[in-house]
């Protein structure tokens, strides 16, 4: 059985382990979600289209593409889907210095199949395997505000990010349309 082959299978059936046998050493902050479990393991830092697919791109796909973390115990794929801010922004720019690397990963896993949720991890501490310091995974805003100088002003970044801006304008609120955003909030609003 192929790497690829190998992983996709444990992707989708979640195996062998379930996320409360990684709690051990984690001092990870709780979320107060549904069915998380704190998790502190090592895992390799992959771009999941390359792993299921193999369809590979240089540098993890320099960050037009999700990252992934391939457990090292097991060979499980965990999506790691959100850093440790609370804007949840994702965790790809945090893992995007690590491509390739061997990291320790602590943060918080989502094992619930009545939510088909599976393998979901919420970064929030990042270190390369043998390093001693952790940091922090919370660099999405910082970075965002870095890309965008000029998206200045009051509230939270996605009302002022110039491409949410342009997508709103071309197709509306609701994505079908100015007309049918008109016809929206005359009746709700």
């Amino acid at each position: 059985m192929t790497r690829i082959a190998m992983t996709t299978a444990a992707l989708c059936l979640g195996l062998p382990a379930a996320a409360q046998e990684f709690s051990d050493g984690s001092e990870a902050k709780t979320w107060n979600l549904a069915a998380e479990t704190p998790a502190r393991f090592e895992a390799t830092v992959v771009d999941m289209l390359c792993e299921l697919t193999g369809d590979c791109a240089e540098d993890c796909g320099g960050g037009k593409r999700q990252l992934g973390l391939l457990r090292s115990v097991d060979g499980v794929l965990v999506y790691p889907n959100k850093n440790n801010q609370p804007a949840f922004t994702g965790a790809a720019l945090d893992l995007a210095p690590y491509c390739g690397a061997e990291v320790e990963v602590d943060g918080l896993m989502i094992e619930d199949p009545e939510l088909g949720a599976t393998n979901i991890y919420l970064v929030q501490k990042i270190r390369e395997v043998g390093e001693s310091d952790w940091v922090t995974a919370n660099s999405w805003t910082k970075k965002w505000a870095e890309a965008h100088p000029d998206a200045g002003g009051k509230g939270p970044w996605f009302r002022r990010d110039p491409r949410v801006n342009g997508m709103i304008e071309e197709s509306g609120y609701l994505g079908l349309g100015l007309e049918a955003d008109a016809a929206f909030i005359e009746e709700w609003f």
